[in-house]
């Protein structure tokens, strides 16, 4: 089964709690058993699984890779100006997949899933959920 979400993006770059709404369409597909896989559409975008109990860990996410990756220094910033955002969607990766246990993410107490906003804010960002059943 596969479903889409979609919702805003408040800031240039965030991390946005996605899990509730990726939690919803495994509960949808009716799937008990298997994988699910998240998927950012767009290329200044990004999923990952991060501590879910303490902003500040999301808000360093930010600042370490805004020191590891700055803006205004690429070629592609010539272009469009987020040539950073890019760069940072590259590195953390589109996607990641999840098993799926008795109807619930096998994420640890302490690991959610974030969308990953490294170009916003935006209207309206997508993202692909996947829920495949393991018979």
């Amino acid at each position: 089964m596969r479903d889409t979400i979609h919702f805003p993006t408040h800031r240039d770059q965030e991390l946005v709690d996605i899990t509730r709404q990726v939690q919803a369409v495994v509960a949808r597909s009716g799937i008990r058993d298997g994988l699910v896989h998240v998927y950012a559409q767009g290329a200044t975008a990004a999923i990952m699984i991060q501590e879910n109990w303490d902003e500040s860990v999301q808000e360093d996410v930010i600042a370490f890779l805004a020191k590891q990756i700055p803006k205004g220094v690429w070629r592609h910033d010539q272009q469009d100006g987020n040539g950073d955002a890019h760069l940072k969607a590259g590195l953390v990766g589109p996607s990641e997949t999840v098993p799926l246990s008795d109807g619930t993410l096998g994420l640890s107490t302490w690991q959610n899933l974030f969308f990953c906003e490294f170009d916003g804010p935006r209207d309206r960002r997508s993202v692909v959920v996947t829920v495949i059943a393991d018979r």
